[in-house]
């Protein structure tokens, strides 16, 4: 095993184009855009989630990114179930950011103008609270992506309708911020995934990894016993999540997110043995874990693996040849 790179992440097998939800100025774009390497390459908006995965997983473009969690409304279903059962993709990584939410308008309204209030629903869902007090006789539209809100309440010219959508969709768009920071709890994040068909990053040292394990039966204990192997390692759970297998009402798996690396042992023999004792297990992917902490981290695991290194190789220079 060699040391864990500390150097900057880089771009899957080489990759040159992303799809991400669109249009532009969308969140997704944004948190795209924060990571130096990505933003570097050709970008493809999609109109869908749906579209974004599917292109990746035939080829149309090398990468994909999409949101999969918020902190306000939990997961993004169509990003979990995609990766869970309806695709092969692999998670690269993991990017999180901070998610301020605006009520856009064309220059000419006021609140008390606005009839329609259009966005994407994980988005207009963080702003009920709102949107009941300050718009309570608006109608609440979907659409694809919060950027596509804006875009359409630009095209359409009218005063009534407005979009929840970036600062960035009000300048791209033309439109105006009506209400600022609308959602209605602070410390807002986002939490999107970066997928491609194959391959699994090197470890760093602050790692996720993703697994979706299916009950061998659903019994009393079938849980206990699952999280029996994480417990029995000590090995940290960052999420553990539910959800239906599709197959039968009642019927379920479990997403889990732990801290570590498929390529540390620890971490390896525990997903063996949950293959070994349940009905099936999924890998969806072993990454850098995102956080402020993250670079800090692996700087440290650097360090530490060298000072690690240099005593095994002490005690080896101690045996008799």
């Amino acid at each position: 095993m060699s040391a864990p790179a500390a150097s900057e992440l880089s771009v899957p097998d080489g990759a040159a184009s992303v799809a991400y939800l669109g249009p532009e100025a969308t969140f997704t774009q944004q948190a795209l855009l924060t990571q130096p390497d990505l933003a570097r390459l050709h970008m493809v908006a999609m109109p869908t989630i749906s579209d974004v995965l599917a292109a990746t997983a035939g080829g149309t473009v090398d990468i994909g990114f999409a949101p999969i969690e918020n902190a306000i409304e939990g997961s993004v279903t169509v990003t979990l179930d995609t990766l869970a059962f309806e695709s092969d993709l692999v998670i690269q990584r993991e990017v999180i950011i901070d998610v301020s939410l605006n009520l856009l308008g064309t220059h000419d309204a006021t609140l008390a103008d606005i009839r329609t209030v259009s966005s994407y629903q994980v988005a207009t869902a963080q702003c009920r609270r709102f949107l009941g007090e300050a718009v309570p006789e608006a109608r609440v539209a979907a659409a694809n992506s919060t950027a596509e809100a804006a875009r359409a309440v630009a095209e359409a010219g009218d005063r009534t309708r407005a979009a929840i959508g970036t600062a960035l969709a009000a300048e791209v768009y033309g439109l105006k911020v009506l209400a600022p920071e609308i959602e209605d709890h602070p410390g807002n994040q986002t939490r999107f995934v970066l997928v491609s068909r194959s391959g699994v990053p090197a470890p760093t040292g602050h790692d996720k990894t993703t697994l979706v394990v299916f009950q061998r039966a659903d019994a009393p204990g079938s849980l206990l016993s699952i999280l029996q192997e994480f417990a029995a390692r000590a090995i940290n759970l960052s999420k553990l999540e539910s959800r239906p297998t599709k197959k039968g009402l009642g019927d379920y798996c479990f997403i889990i997110d732990l801290e570590g690396h498929i390529d540390d042992e620890l971490i390896a023999d525990c997903i063996r043995n949950l293959k070994s004792k349940q009905a099936d297990v999924r890998f969806l992917g072993s990454y850098p874990a995102a956080g402020e902490q993250g670079p800090a981290l692996r700087r440290d695991s650097v360090e530490a693996w060298r000072k690690a290194d240099e005593w095994v190789q002490q005690l080896r220079d101690q045996v008799r040849r």
